[in-house]
Order: C-alpha cells, then sequence, then structure tokens
C-alpha cells in the first residue's frame, strides 16, 4: 500500500486538469485506478484515515475564520454525487457543512443572472459548502438544451460562440472574486462511462428499495451523451484556473472515486497552512483562573 503523503500527491496530480489548453476528455478513463495497486479494502482502510485528517482540518479552518471551502460536485446522472458527497463527508463537524442543490431555477430566479442565486449559496469565512450541481448546469443543460435560455428574459443574441464564451468569462470572474475574499473552490467531475451508467440505471430498476431514485428524465437525458460530454469538455477546458481547478475523477469505481476526491480536499486544506489560533496573554491568564476555580470548588 502507498504511503498516504505519496498517495496523495499522485491523486491530486493525475486527476488535476491544468493543462487546459490540451484538455481532452477522452483521454481520462473513467476505470483509472493511477497504476498504484490498490484493492478496495486497502482503498477503504485509508479512507478512514482520511476522515479522520480532513475532520481536523475542518476545525482548523473553522477556528481560523478567515478562509472558506467551496466544493462544486458535476456529473452526468448516476455518476455518484451524492453518495460521493455522504461518504466523503461524513466525518466532519455537520454544523460547519451545508451542501446546496441546484435544480432548474424558479420565475424569481430567471429574472436575474445565471449567477445570482450562486453567490448568495457561497461559504461565509470558516465554513464549507458543497454544491451539488451548480452554476455550471448554465453552461452544460442550457447548451445541450438551447431552448431553455428563452425563459431567462435575456438581452441580445443568444446561443451564438460569443454567448458562451461570455458565460465561461463570467464564471472565471466570479470564481476569482470568491478566491481573491478567501473561498477557495475545488470542482470534480465525477467522470463515468456510458456503459457503465447503463449498469447503474439498471440496478435502480432491478432493485424494489432502489427504484425510487430512478426517473424519466435520465433515460431522456442518456439520449444526449455525446452532447453533454462535449459541453463538460468545453466548461472545463474554459473554467480551469490554479485558483479553482477542476479534478476529473475515474468515476466508474465508486471507492477510488471517493478516495480520489477526499485527498484532492485534504492536499488543498493543508496548503492553506493553518495553526490553531493562538489567544492573547490577558486571555490565556483569565482562562488558567478560571481552571483554577473550578479545580477549587471540587476540594
Amino acid at each position: 500500500m502507498k504511503q498516504s503523503a505519496d498517495l496523495q500527491t499522485i491523486l491530486t496530480r493525475r486527476f488535476r486538469v491544468d493543462d487546459v489548453a490540451n484538455f481532452d476528455l477522452s483521454k481520462y478513463d473513467p476505470k483509472d485506478k493511477a497504476d498504484i495497486g490498490l484493492s478496495k479494502s486497502e482503498g477503504k482502510a485509508l479512507m478512514k484515515v482520511a476522515k479522520k485528517r480532513l475532520a481536523d482540518l475542518q476545525d482548523l479552518l473553522y477556528a481560523n475564520g478567515t478562509k472558506s471551502l467551496l466544493i462544486v460536485f458535476q456529473g452526468m446522472d448516476t455518476s455518484g454525487k451524492d453518495g460521493t458527497i455522504k461518504h466523503v463527508m461524513s466525518g466532519v463537524n455537520p454544523q460547519g457543512v451545508t451542501v446546496s442543490s441546484f435544480k432548474q431555477p424558479g420565475p424569481q430566479e430567471l429574472l436575474h443572472g445565471f449567477l445570482w442565486r450562486i453567490h448568495i449559496a457561497g461559504p461565509s469565512a470558516g465554513r464549507i459548502v458543497i454544491f451539488n450541481r451548480s452554476h455550471y448546469e448554465d453552461v452544460l443543460v442550457t447548451r445541450v438544451h438551447p431552448e431553455l435560455l428563452e425563459r431567462e428574459h435575456l438581452p441580445g443574441e443568444v446561443g451564438t460562440p460569443e454567448f458562451w464564451q461570455g458565460r465561461f468569462d463570467d464564471i472565471r470572474n466570479f470564481e476569482h472574486y470568491l478566491s481573491r475574499q478567501g473561498t477557495v473552490v475545488l470542482k470534480f467531475f465525477l467522470n463515468i462511462s456510458r456503459e457503465e451508467q447503463r449498469k447503474r440505471l439498471l440496478r435502480r430498476l432491478d432493485l424494489k428499495d432502489k427504484r425510487w431514485k430512478f426517473s424519466s428524465a435520465d433515460m431522456k437525458e442518456r439520449e444526449f451523451w455525446g452532447d453533454y460530454r462535449h459541453a463538460y469538455e468545453e466548461a472545463i477546458r474554459h473554467t480551469s484556473c490554479d485558483h479553482a481547478p477542476w479534478f476529473v475523477i475515474p468515476a466508474n469505481r465508486k471507492w477510488f472515486a471517493r478516495l480520489v476526491v477526499i485527498h484532492a480536499i485534504i492536499d488543498t486544506m493543508e496548503k492553506l497552512g493553518q495553526k490553531t489560533p493562538t489567544m492573547e496573554p490577558d486571555l490565556a491568564s483569565s482562562l488558567d483562573k478560571y481552571r483554577q476555580e473550578l479545580v477549587d470548588e471540587a476540594g
């Protein structure tokens, strides 16, 4: 089994998108295991250790109150977004984490720019916010189904190459703004194969206690598989930056996808270099006094 520090470096570097000019989604294998010979049982053991480390880092994030973390999850239907969030974040303090899921915008939201509802849901200092789907739906779903743009009260011509470039620019600028305000942005695309999606949809239909997860919309959107892949490739290529990187996570094996995600989060939070806050001498002295009073009560 690889040492944890080595594993973290390997996984973070392998799946982070840095060379955006040559980014090609087809080169990312949904079954990739990073050539490290890691078994499922070993991965689960490493996951337990990683959860404890993430919990410690969350405590530091909250205690310092100067940084925040925004984690974005995107992926095709059945790619495992819900399960990844559940397993990766199961060890952290729920009081410091919020999960927001962005469905189709309602009438009031459609009267504002597409980033309006996103900004409101962003994290405050010391907190972690997770977007299960996000502002990227506005360059994914609307690109595959451009007729949805007709509801958005937009001026000028829509759906043109210039229009989409404008949205990519807006997203990059928005995420840069968040970064300058102390919010660290991480984005994960859970990459599954079309065959794996077929198997997972079948599983939902075959298991009675899973049928509630199935939607006829899943079958309809599956018809646009190639269009969505192209839209994801374009979105990632135009918006992966140093201050808001994308990670393309091989998600055919759920246990491995979760391991990559948690190590990428840990790697980022460790690089913040946060320490336990130090107290002013006067405050520390007063706490010592209170402690002594409590000890004396027992006497």
